[in-house]
């Protein structure tokens, strides 16, 4: 299960573990407790025995043993144990106690003791094996006393003190969980108050957010809200002014085809009504181009967000095709219009699919600008692992003070009469942006005019 709440995590990230650590601490605890009952266990029976050996004396040439009442006292609990016990003499033969309790194996040394456990009428007991010297005829070897007892006390004497460690573990665990969702409630505050104060701000607020009173810790996450808005705001002013710029652009030849409609139905003659026809036509053909470059605008800039569709494409075919849809317009304006290429294919990686309007743009720019009688070459080259685009043409050029701001959408130079839009270096940028490329613009070398350099990457390694 996914937990969406910050405090539920670290609630689980800090919990677990120590619930897992009081865990293992309980086992160890129930090891210790069970180690710690068998060694009172075995003290008790050694004492028993310690006991009962001291009465173990020789009597007319006998060995005589009394079983006195406080062996046996040691015992007494609510548990309910059974003890047992057996004395018997150097020669094994039975001086008291219980003759089915059996035999310890091993010999021992004098008042040496050894413990075992063993099923004894069909119950677990522990006993301890005491051996004992006889003083008054030590030639004879010593007595061996055995004491044995149920394990209902050291069971419960283990169960006591494995409970009470395991409650300190959990009040421990509990008091733990306490003291963190009250210090990550304190922690947290800083968050808490982030939240409300952006659901207090108005939505139409930029301002970044204040980072003097925000912890370390949540600084590059106020940072990053600040650069995002700040961002947004250039978006969205951005996309305020290009619908200003589009409405207006749109307006304006609208209002234009109003007037001339209006001039021709009311023109009582056919060539006023041609003209009328004539200017009308001139007006649509350039708001269908506007609405063109506008739609390819929006396109380029989806493919800026979301590159997705990337492949690899012959240059020289691009050019070469775009280049034969143009030569009515170059012929038209009676413009020279060539192609300049070393190789029969120039593979590029085209990241955006919109090479096409690129390279179309570019053409056309140069063909609208280029007063007639003029020359527009295009150029295709290789140079530094790079492929170069070059449209170079002897028109008016653009002044380096304002090469920056032809990239702008609707940017149009002081004195620009042409029927362009301001839309075409603009949608170049966006789709060399979106490509990977790089667009420069200069003076040619030989002749005044503009020379575009847009810099594609080469065919993607295999």
């Amino acid at each position: 299960m996914r937990l969406h709440s910050l405090r539920a995590r670290f609630l689980v990230w800090l919990l677990v573990p120590l619930a897992l650590f009081v865990a293992f601490n309980s086992w160890v605890a129930y090891r210790n407790a069970i180690q710690m009952a068998t060694v009172v266990h075995d003290r008790l029976l050694l004492g028993s025995a310690r006991i009962i050996a001291e009465q173990v004396h020789y009597e007319d040439g006998m060995l005589q043993v009394v079983i006195p009442p406080a062996a046996l006292e040691l015992f007494q609990s609510d548990a309910q144990d059974r003890v047992y016990y057996r004395v018997t003499g150097p020669n094994h033969g039975l001086l008291a106690g219980s003759i089915d309790l059996p035999d310890f194996k091993r010999p021992l040394k004098s008042e040496e003791s050894a413990y075992f456990d063993l099923l004894f009428r069909s119950e677990p007991v522990r006993v301890v094996v005491f051996s004992q010297p006889v003083f008054a005829a030590p030639e004879h070897g010593p007595v061996m006393i055995e004491v044995a007892q149920t394990r209902n006390s050291y069971q419960a004497l283990a169960d006591e003190m494995w409970t009470h460690a395991v409650l300190q573990q959990f009040l421990l665990l509990g008091l733990a969980a306490l003291l963190v969702w009250l210090g990550m409630r304190w922690g947290l505050a800083p968050l808490i108050r982030l939240r409300d104060t952006m659901r207090q701000r108005k939505p139409n607020t930029v301002e970044p957010l204040d980072i003097t009173s925000v912890p370390n810790e949540l600084v590059p996450l106020v940072q990053g809200m600040n650069d995002y808005v700040q961002r947004l705001d250039e978006h969205m002013s951005a996309h305020s002014r290009f619908i200003a710029n589009a409405s207006h652009q749109l307006r304006t030849p609208l209002t234009v085809l109003n007037t001339q409609v209006n001039y021709g139905l009311r023109s009582p003659d056919i060539e006023s009504k041609d003209a009328a026809l004539g200017a009308i036509n001139s007006g649509v053909q350039h708001g269908i181009r506007l609405v063109n470059q506008l739609l390819t605008l929006s396109t380029a800039e989806v493919h800026l967000d979301k590159q997705s569709r990337q492949s690899d494409i012959d240059l020289i075919a691009v050019v070469q095709r775009l280049l034969e849809e143009l030569a009515t317009l170059a012929q038209t304006k009676q413009i020279d219009l060539g192609f300049d290429f070393d190789e029969d294919v120039v593979m590029v990686h085209d990241a955006s699919s919109m090479l096409d309007e690129l390279v179309s743009n570019l053409v056309d720019n140069a063909l609208r600008y280029t007063p007639a009688g003029g020359i527009v070459t295009v150029g295709v080259k290789r140079e530094d692992g790079a492929v170069v685009l070059c449209v170079e043409d002897n028109g008016p050029g653009i002044p380096a003070a304002e090469r920056e701001r032809v990239f702008e959408r609707f940017y149009r130079l002081h004195g620009d009469r042409s029927d362009g839009s301001g839309l075409g270096l603009a949608i170049v940028q966006e789709i060399a942006t979106a490509s990977g490329a790089q667009v420069q613009l200069s003076t040619p070398a030989q002749h005044a005019g503009l020379l575009v350099t847009v810099r594609l990457p080469a065919q993607r390694p295999q």
